[in-house]
């Protein structure tokens, strides 16, 4: 699985206060910790947490959701997780969370 910012996943797993099936979106792309040839990806999911996963933890836990061109959020700027929380509260991912 390569992820891109926007892109949409769902939980294989329970997790983050989550069920498994629950929607989350990339939001932040950044070379992988364990592997610098991989990337790891940051994902706010539906209840507004949000955590970092390795590319191996990806493979574990995460699963990529078709979802139509209109619903991703590919535009989206990473600045600071201060940032990623105040535009979850605003709305900004509720067009594909909600």
């Amino acid at each position: 699985m390569k992820l891109n910012v926007g892109d949409v996943v769902t939980l294989a797993i329970p997790m983050l206060g989550c069920n498994t099936g629950t929607r989350g979106v990339v939001f932040e792309v950044y070379e992988d910790f364990d592997d610098s040839s991989k990337q790891g990806a940051q994902i706010i999911f539906e209840n507004g947490d949000y955590d970092g996963f390795s590319y191996e933890e990806q493979q574990m836990y995460l699963n990529e959701e078709t979802v139509f061109p209109y619903q991703k959020r590919h535009d989206y700027v990473f600045e600071n997780v201060i940032t990623v929380s105040r535009d979850f509260r605003n709305g900004y991912w509720d067009d594909v969370l909600k």
